[in-house]
């Protein structure tokens, strides 16, 4: 071999080296994938930072905030009634029970909490449940694709709807429930369609069941996919049916009962696996729990006033503003000075659908909270994410998200 061929096969072997060492560098690169915050799949505004190895998830950043509307701060600054329309637009997929969990917060400072007209409770946890039952329909299996069962969940959605518009006066943004009772009475034979829907949907449910829960696509989806433990459910904090899925048992209607609910005869069903598929039946099942409620409240509901008899609580009613100087002036210091709630510090969580929506409010009188704080149960649960996705296929994510069911309303509050 010449000098000059020895030369040039040494710089050959030396770039085949060279790029040997470039395909290995690139075997052992990973991509960064940016899924969301304008992601269908992320719920409109939740950022997930992902880290790939090929199709295999190494690590996972959740990233909130793209909502934020700054509802705390806002509380502090306005009355206690005047609150109420703010937390609609926390789960605003359940406003009804945002309400009921927020005034019995408020209720609870005041020390009135027990004094609620029978009527009045057993009309919120007819509210709490029909929530319920319109937030897991639409929570079941969009997110997968089972676009016949969204179409099915979604009649049934829109019947909830026209009940909450009879019975409020708006059909999302309800702001029904008031300190110390309720905005209206049960309008005329509204219990008579709410009978009938019961009725309905519960053949949707069933029917949702036959197309969903032993459909080897579906099953594929979630089967063993994002398995929870209970342990790390419990150190999580998670809440609601994610943590009723992986096998604790624990209801704040049944340990903590608020309203008529230890009145009330239903069971909390709890999952074994803790996986996505786990997280489906327990809300199935959850939607049978609440049609049982809702016909209980029905059988059972008392008649008598809906507020509280204590009038410096309660707005006037329009003729007794209209007609009465007194009742004109009360209704103007609660409106534009709120009622004077006693000095102190309380929290009360309820059982909404997407888990513990819990209100902690520090007062130093007056008619406005001092601090405000929302424990929301779609933040919380996010929360495991980090944990949850490592090791799981990208076409997973969307499967995980869809079975957590969050709401970044809620999340960002």
């Amino acid at each position: 071999m010449s000098q000059s061929q020895e030369i040039e096969f040494k710089d050959s072997a030396a770039r085949a080296a060279e790029e040997l060492q470039q395909s290995e560098e690139l075997v052992d690169e990973k991509l960064v994938l940016n899924m969301g915050p304008s992601h269908p799949a992320t719920h409109g505004v939740l950022r997930l930072l992902l880290e790939l190895d090929g199709e295999i998830i190494t690590k996972a950043e959740p990233d909130i905030g793209y909502l934020h509307r700054g509802d705390e701060k806002l509380a502090e600054n306005l009355t206690y009634t005047q609150f109420i329309p703010y937390t609609d637009r926390l789960d605003y997929l359940a406003p009804l029970a945002n309400n009921v969990a927020y005034a019995l917060a408020v209720e609870k400072l005041w020390g009135i909490d027990k004094e609620l007209t029978p009527r009045c409770m057993y009309i919120r946890v007819l509210c709490c449940e029909l929530a319920r039952i319109s937030a897991h329909l639409l929570g079941l299996a969009m997110d997968v694709g089972a676009l016949t069962v969204f179409l099915l969940t979604f009649t049934e959605r829109e019947k909830i709807y026209n009940l909450i518009e009879a019975l409020t006066g708006a059909r999302f943004t309800t702001t029904y429930t008031r300190i110390g009772g309720l905005a209206r009475d049960l309008p005329d034979g509204w219990t008579r369609q709410l009978k009938q829907f019961l009725k309905e949907v519960l053949q949707n449910i069933d029917e949702v069941d036959r197309l969903l829960t032993r459909n080897r696509i579906f099953v594929d989806r979630t089967k063993d996919v994002g398995v929870i433990s209970k342990s790390d459910a419990i150190d999580y904090g998670l809440s609601g049916p994610n943590l009723r899925g992986s096998g604790v048992d624990h209801d704040l209607r049944k340990t903590q009962p608020y309203l008529v609910y230890d009145q009330l005869k239903f069971e909390v069903p709890i999952g074994s696996v803790g996986d996505s598929y786990d997280r489906y039946l327990v809300r199935m099942e959850e939607m049978r729990q609440s049609v049982k409620l809702i016909e209980q409240c029905l059988d059972q509901l008392p008649d008598g006033p809906i507020n509280h008899p204590d009038a410096k609580i309660i707005l006037p009613t329009k003729r007794e503003v209209l007609t009465d100087m007194e009742q004109l002036i009360h209704q103007f210091m609660l409106v534009t000075e709120g009622g004077n709630a006693p000095a102190g510090e309380i929290y009360f969580g309820a059982e909404n659908p997407k888990g513990e929506l819990g209100f902690y409010i520090n007062s130093r009188g007056g008619g406005t909270p001092y601090r405000l704080k929302i424990r929301a149960p779609s933040f919380v649960n996010l929360s495991i994410l980090s944990e949850l996705l490592k090791g799981h296929l990208l076409a997973d994510v969307v499967a995980i998200l869809g079975s957590l069911d969050f709401v970044m309303g809620e999340c960002d509050r």
